[in-house]
C-alpha cells in the first residue's frame, strides 16, 4: 500500500450565521464538503497559502487569519485502483472577513482544480452534508465555543 503525507491549511469562514464550504472535486475526500484551503507550495508560509487557496476557491480577499488548531488524520482510500494511506495534517484557521471582503460575491463555479464550487450553508444545512474530517471537527469546535455570528473587522 502506498503511503503519503499531505500538509494543508484550511479556514473556517462565517458570515450572517452561515459557513462557507467548498465541494471537493478530487482526492480522498471527493464529493464531500470541506473548508476552503489546500496544500502549501514549496517555501510558502501557511498564512500566504491560505490566502491564496481561499482566493482561488472562493474569490474572497481581504481576510484576517487566526490559527485555531493543528490536526492530523490517516485516511485510507483507493486512487487509480490502488489502495493508499494518506496522513493528512491540517493547520486550521478562523477566518474573519474585513470591511473590504465581499462575501456575497463568492465563486460558485468549479476552480478547475480541487473545488466544484463554494457556497454558504446554515448550521442546520451543514448537519445534513457529508463533511471532511477537518471541516466536521472545526465546525463542531467552533459552534461549541461560540455562536456563529456575523463577524467583521473595521
Amino acid at each position: 500500500m502506498n503511503r503519503y503525507t499531505h500538509i494543508g491549511v484550511y479556514g473556517l469562514i462565517t458570515w450572517e450565521q452561515k459557513i462557507l464550504l467548498i465541494h471537493k472535486a478530487r482526492g480522498a475526500y471527493q464529493g464531500q464538503w470541506d473548508l476552503p484551503g489546500g496544500r502549501l507550495e514549496f517555501g510558502e508560509k501557511p498564512e500566504a497559502a491560505l490566502h491564496r487557496e481561499i482566493e482561488e476557491e472562493t474569490g474572497l480577499t481581504h481576510l484576517h487569519l487566526m490559527i485555531f488548531s493543528a490536526e492530523s488524520r490517516v485516511v485510507e482510500w483507493v486512487h487509480q485502483g490502488e489502495p493508499e494511506e494518506l496522513h493528512h495534517i491540517g493547520m486550521l484557521y478562523d477566518v474573519i472577513l474585513t470591511a473590504a471582503s465581499q462575501p456575497d460575491q463568492i465563486k460558485k463555479e468549479p476552480d478547475g482544480e480541487d473545488s466544484l464550487g463554494a457556497d454558504w450553508f446554515t448550521l442546520e444545512q451543514v448537519r445534513n452534508l457529508s463533511l471532511t474530517p477537518f471541516a466536521a471537527y472545526t465546525i463542531s469546535q467552533s459552534t461549541e465555543s461560540t455562536a456563529l455570528c456575523h463577524r467583521q473587522l473595521y
